[in-house]
């Protein structure tokens, strides 16, 4: 099992939207990824927490996945190459962390 931990640092605005609505936004379609791509297991959105330090991440995304190859297949199916552009637009220029792990 590989557990996949993504993190962003959004803008506080960026396509017409506040970084709030943004957030919501991005949580929407992410969750919406699992009906769209049949590799992807468990999946968790969440948010820093108001107050948060400055410097913290405002999202995090974690997924399961049986293999390596599961995730190198919801890496490369094209509603989560969709996704990551739609994020990119969002997100500071160097907002993004991310670990993958064997549980």
């Amino acid at each position: 099992m590989i557990r996949h931990i993504v993190m962003f640092k959004f803008k506080e605005s960026a396509a017409g939207k506040t970084k709030e609505e943004n957030l919501r936004e991005a949580k929407a379609r992410m969750l919406a990824l699992k009906d769209q791509i049949p590799e992807l297991g468990a999946l968790e959105v969440l948010f820093g927490a108001d107050g948060q330090a400055p410097g913290n991440y405002d999202y995090i995304l974690v997924s399961d996945f049986e293999s390596l190859q599961q995730l190198e297949a919801y890496q490369a199916h094209p509603a989560h190459v969709a996704f990551g552009q739609f994020v990119k637009e969002l997100r500071e220029p160097d907002g993004r962390a991310c670990i993958d792990y064997e549980l």
